[in-house]
């Protein structure tokens, strides 16, 4: 008797499947070991990306007139001059205004204080500089 061309295919195709999951479970046997590895104490530490605090010290005071009903005050407490703004998240507004106002680009001298003026209770007060983390205040 002679053999078919087809019983010759599904042999190879059995072959081929046979290493095909040979290889799939001796990857899974030797995944095993290596997470093994990580839970005897041999672990990766996670990075610090995290950016240092800004050196601004803040302080708010009542304020009289247009400049009320509270400033903030801000003290660089870095050796460094400071390249800093920022926005104030409004509490309390009005459907004619925007719910946010703009604070100009200021630079902050070492030792120099920026009073930022017009404030309400309540009001979130973000203050940004590049290479430092931003600074949240809001207003007692």
């Amino acid at each position: 008797m002679s053999r078919s061309t087809p019983s010759r295919a599904y042999r190879a195709f059995g072959r081929a499947t046979v290493i095909a999951l040979g290889c799939a479970f001796s990857l899974a046997i030797v995944h095993v070991p290596a997470s093994r590895a990580g839970e005897s104490g041999a672990a990766l530490r996670p990075l610090d990306d995290s950016l240092p605090a800004l050196p601004l010290t803040a302080t708010f005071e009542k304020a009289d007139g247009d400049n009320g009903p509270y400033a903030l005050t801000l003290r660089n407490t870095s050796g460094n001059s400071i390249r800093a703004s920022g926005s104030v998240l409004l509490n309390v507004g009005s459907n004619a205004y925007r719910k946010t106002r703009d604070i100009p680009e200021h630079v902050v001298d070492r030792a120099e204080t920026w009073t930022i003026y017009g404030l309400s209770t309540g009001d979130r007060v973000t203050i940004e500089a590049d290479g430092f983390a931003p600074l949240a205040l809001t207003v007692p």
